[in-house]
């Protein structure tokens, strides 16, 4: 989970700052963060936005950190089937479906999302389901 920490550092979204490591038998083979796409200006939003959370659809510029993970494998043919997924924040509805989709097995978040609806679906999917502060 420090990694996936370390790479929201690098997120290019204002807004908010999520990052990712994707892990097959305890090596890590992808990872993520969210921002804007490559070779786009980075995604400014107001203070008022950031701080109220007042956008409620989100930044509609940024690439999710899953699917830069996700995309980022599937570009260099790198498997995801069996892996576990290390997140800072809950994803959401369509990451939620990347992550089904991409044969990940397993998502650890750090901190829940304020909408859940994404990690119902993984549950409903069938994915094993840990939130970081009960399995440290």
């Amino acid at each position: 989970m420090g990694m996936a920490a370390l790479w929201s550092q690098r997120s290019t979204c204002s807004r908010a700052a999520v990052g990712v490591v994707v892990a097959l038998d305890g090596r890590v083979i992808t990872t993520g963060y969210n921002g804007a796409p490559a070779g786009m200006s980075h995604c400014i939003h107001s203070v008022d936005d950031v701080v109220s959370g007042s956008s409620s659809i989100g930044c509609a510029i940024a690439v999710h950190a899953e699917a830069n993970a996700i995309a980022f494998a599937a570009k260099h043919g790198t498997p995801t089937n069996g892996a576990t997924l290390y997140t800072t924040l809950t994803p959401c509805v369509p990451c939620a479906q990347l992550i089904i989709n991409a044969g990940i097995v397993r998502v650890v978040a750090h901190t829940p999302y304020r909408v859940m609806d994404g990690w119902d679906l993984l549950y409903d999917a069938g994915i094993e389901l840990d939130l970081w502060e009960l399995v440290k």
